[in-house]
């Protein structure tokens, strides 16, 4: 990612703030809450509902905001605003690796009792900021892919960018993973999750690296009506 896009700062403070989460931060009331409970599904008749699965780190887990304030919340609202009656689940887990995600894909999904019609993944930003060779990052994502290609389940990914201390060999390897994947897979991709917020000090908690309550509702806006049409698209093809 260019210096333009996201003014991280020092990379030290970021790594603490974001992959740090996987400790003590995790266990928040808020976070904790919004990593285990499904979010309220919309009133509807199950035959109705659609069933998203917000698979991801911090980001998705809501760290620092309500259980309610969370993107998979948001997200939820945000749908039912377009007319899509959805029930999107939080499966974020603050400090996750994608190797930490591969390794609890298949649990999660055999837990939810039913077969999601979508899952959003977006995992990779602990992996760049504790300098993961992106090799590695993209392999644990293909293996991710491809447990929801042979379950049949659609996916929709959200990029992150690295850091532009991260050197121009890291930084040009790790933005062409999930463009790459995406091409790849035929999945949608939203290209950079953080895009048009992490820039914005309104928009960010003070750590600088997670977005607040307002950062939040701007990511829901951009990123739920390509959510909305992945599902439209879906239903008018009879998946």
């Amino acid at each position: 990612m260019s210096s333009r896009l996201i003014p991280y700062g020092v990379a030290i403070a970021l790594l603490q703030a974001l992959s740090g989460c996987s400790t003590e931060e995790s266990a928040t009331p808020a976070a904790d809450r919004a990593a285990r409970a499904p979010v309220a599904a919309n009133v509807a008749e199950a035959g109705d509902r659609r069933l998203v699965v917000a698979f991801g780190d911090s980001l998705y887990a809501g760290y620092g905001v309500l259980a309610q304030q969370s993107f998979p919340a948001v997200l939820e609202r945000a749908l039912a605003a377009q007319g899509m009656v959805a029930s999107v689940r939080n499966a974020g887990v603050s400090g996750d690796t994608t190797d930490a995600g591969r390794r609890r894909l298949a649990f999660t999904l055999d837990g939810l009792g039913e077969k999601p019609d979508l899952v959003i993944l977006g995992l990779g930003g602990n992996d760049m900021l504790r300098g993961l060779p992106p090799e590695e990052t993209r392999a644990n994502l293909m293996a991710m892919l491809d447990e929801l290609k042979r379950r049949g389940i659609p996916v929709m990914l959200t990029g992150m960018v690295a850091a532009p201390n991260m050197g121009s060999a890291y930084i040009t390897e790790f933005n062409a993973i999930f463009p790459g994947l995406a091409r790849e897979y035929d999945v949608p991709l939203y290209p950079f999750f953080l895009d048009g917020v992490v820039t914005s000090r309104d928009l960010m908690l003070d750590d600088g690296v997670h977005p607040n309550p307002q950062g939040i509702e701007a990511i829901v806006e951009k990123v739920a009506p390509l959510v909305a049409e992945t599902l439209w698209r879906q239903e008018a093809a009879g998946a």
